[in-house]
């Protein structure tokens, strides 16, 4: 027996986008960032580590992400990862390790955007003046 288990709660970094497959099933690629606290053994102060991790969503949770989600918003994400190969326009192998979610939720509130940890856009908009979406205003 074995397990490929992922679950994450961290910040969109982007605005998902949702595309179509040639089999007309949905499917979204996510940035999310997770960071971790620790104190550096160097200078004794503590620094944050932040960590983006490529998640995909396909069909129904691809267009449920697509509609509701925004970027700067927390999401809690579980799925397993999975590493796909391919060769790019000058013939070099590469390597990508994805999570490929499979359950998600929706998380925090309007009060808990953290300006430090959220991405800001170039044309300065805060997040923390957008609106979120509760768990009550979700139709499903």
């Amino acid at each position: 027996m074995s397990v490929n288990k992922v679950i994450l709660l961290g910040r969109v970094g982007n605005d998902p986008e949702v595309k179509f497959m040639p089999s007309g099933n949905a499917v979204v690629n996510l940035s999310i960032a997770t960071n971790r606290k620790f104190k550096n053994q160097d200078s004794g102060s503590y620094e944050d580590k932040t960590e983006w991790h490529r998640v995909v969503f396909f069909n129904k949770p691809a267009e449920t992400i697509g509609q509701y989600v925004k970027k700067g918003q927390q999401l809690y994400v579980e799925g397993r990862l999975q590493t796909r190969k391919w060769q790019d326009k000058d013939g070099i192998e590469k390597f990508s390790t994805d999570i490929i979610s499979d359950n998600f939720t929706f998380v925090g509130s309007k009060s808990d955007s953290s300006d430090a940890f959220t991405p800001k856009s170039q044309d300065n908009n805060d997040f923390s003046n957008q609106d979120i979406i509760k768990d009550e205003d979700i139709p499903f």
